[in-house]
């Protein structure tokens, strides 16, 4: 199968992998971190403020909302999981489909497959990451529901602490899921060529950046964390 792929298209799916793999580990060496990592610390100030609190349903609202999400993405990914394989059962009929677009280049049965391979793994790969991340949740929520509302708790901090953790992994692999969607789409433009895939790889990888660094919802919560940071020092 490897022989009637170009070296152009093998390429455009090592780029395309390559950014969807180190998305992380660059943001962390070039942008202090995604924000879901800067929020930790808003996480934890969550977690400890919820515990003072006499009456409790609106952290538990909030919570319910995520985890609704969490499950409603789990589930609608695995219908489309379905459709991407049930693709196989008529691929050459699609082939013949699709490629009867005039933007839409001309490959070996192969390749087409391949490509459709591409889309595959990494709608299941955000399947996975969006169960475990339910699964997380539901970690959470017996961990939330046993937090003390002793003041005098010896091990009350580092309870707090514990729990903000099991937070953030939880939202950390919703946000990795999330992630797979996106890069899902330079994928699809492996059908239209591999140059195509290539740019469309560098644009999802800029726009995230972007709304990571430079938006203003960014730099809004830069300064409520430097905020939080130095009420904490005083």
């Amino acid at each position: 199968m490897l022989q009637s792929l170009t070296y152009a298209h093998l390429i455009a799916i090592a780029i395309l992998l390559a950014s969807w793999g180190s998305y992380g580990f660059v943001l962390g060496k070039f942008a202090q971190g995604t924000l879901s990592s800067k929020l930790s610390i808003v996480r934890l100030h969550w977690v400890m403020a919820s515990a003072d609190r006499v009456q409790k349903p609106f952290d538990g609202i909030l919570l319910g909302h995520i985890i609704n999400s969490v499950a409603f993405f789990g589930s609608a990914t695995l219908l489309v999981l379905a459709g991407v394989i049930g693709l196989f059962a008529s691929m050459t009929s699609i082939q013949e489909v699709v490629q009867a677009l005039p933007f839409v280049a001309h490959t070996s049965i192969e390749a087409f497959a391949v490509n459709i391979l591409v889309i595959g793994f990494l709608l299941t790969f955000s399947f996975f990451l969006f169960t475990y991340s339910l699964r997380k949740f539901v970690y959470l929520v017996a961990i939330v529901g046993a937090l003390p509302t002793d003041s005098d708790h010896p091990k009350r901090h580092e309870l707090f602490e514990a729990a903000s953790i099991v937070l953030s992994e939880a939202i950390k692999s919703f946000n990795s899921g999330i992630r797979g969607y996106y890069y899902a789409i330079p994928a699809l433009f492996l059908f239209v060529s591999p140059p195509m895939s290539i740019m469309a790889t560098g644009l999802i990888s800029f726009m995230l950046y972007y709304r990571q660094t430079r938006t203003k919802t960014a730099k809004a919560i830069d300064q409520f964390v430097e905020a939080l940071v130095q009420d904490e020092v005083r």
